[in-house]
């Protein structure tokens, strides 16, 4: 029986009648679908009304509502075989699932953010200042009025990743868990901002087929190995080559260059754009391609 509590909600009587007061503050009251009222009033359908701080709220028709509470999976609730068989499918190791749609769709919720959800995939050597980059782009778009995440690889690994090592399988599923989120994301009508290194060209692939066509923009931060080892920011080349760590990307482990990205930014020599400079070339591909309007 649905219950509120709070001194707004009325208190039905276990014949569905309603008693001449109303709950106190702290007390449930319910809302009553019992089998008396229903004797009253016949079969058909009965709507019912809360009332909440002196507003009414409608609740679904009770016939609708006890006919939702019928759950079935290959079968009606007669025994029969089910009308929605075909609906029920098996995923990898998940079996007797249905998805379930929503009557919100992404053209909705992008039209209500004023933008188009998609991936932009940043990919490098550590170093190459992915993350660097990553931030500055939320920030440019912030500022337009554009809502973004990002999801960091590092960050990704100090939570749902966190039972994941650097082995290569655990890279490829490391990849593929925030693949699978950032195409949510997308989903839901945000820029999603990936920044990680993704060393494996089949795995950024992948992921781009998670999406639909345009909606994955791979962004390659195109730094020279001995450039990104200068840098070394947190101090990872110099245990790599010392052997402290193994499978280490760019020294004993390959980094798989894309041959089809979207944008490609490359440091010549000693000359490199700043992170704003950067962001900003990444913005107007996207205003260009139509994403920072629905």
């Amino acid at each position: 029986m649905p219950a509120i509590r709070g001194p707004g909600a009325c208190v039905y009587g276990t014949s569905g009648a309603l008693r001449s007061r109303r709950a106190k503050d702290g007390e449930l009251g319910f809302v009553g679908c019992c089998s008396g009222l229903g004797a009253a009033r016949g079969p058909q359908l009965r709507s019912r009304v809360l009332r909440l701080g002196g507003r009414s709220a409608r609740l679904a028709p009770v016939g609708a509502m006890e006919q939702g509470r019928t759950a079935y999976v290959n079968s009606k609730a007669d025994g029969s075989e089910g009308e929605n068989l075909h609906q029920i499918s098996t995923v990898g190791n998940s079996t007797n699932i249905k998805w379930h749609g929503c009557s919100v769709d992404k053209l909705e919720r992008q039209e209500l953010l004023q933008q188009k959800g998609c991936v932009i995939w940043i990919t490098g050597l550590s170093g190459s200042g992915k993350s660097t980059l990553a931030c500055a782009l939320s920030r440019g778009l912030h500022s337009r009025g554009k809502l973004t995440y990002i999801l960091d690889g590092d960050n990704v690994r100090h939570g749902l990743n966190s039972d994941l090592s650097f082995r290569a399988e655990d890279r490829a599923e490391n990849i593929r868990r925030i693949g699978e989120v950032a195409k949510l994301f997308a989903d839901s009508g945000l820029i999603c901002i990936a920044s990680l290194i993704s060393p494996y060209r089949k795995d950024r692939s992948a992921c781009r087929a998670m999406l639909p066509g345009g909606d994955f923009i791979e962004v390659f931060m195109d730094v020279p190995l001995q450039v990104c080892e200068a840098r070394d920011p947190k101090g990872l080349y110099k245990l790599a080559r010392a052997g402290k760590i193994k499978g280490f990307t760019g020294i004993d482990d390959p980094y798989e260059p894309p041959l089809d990205c979207e944008i490609v930014l490359q440091q010549e020599g000693s000359k490199c754009a700043s992170p704003c400079e950067m962001a900003e070339e990444v913005i107007c591909f996207l205003e260009e391609k139509g994403y920072l309007r629905a």
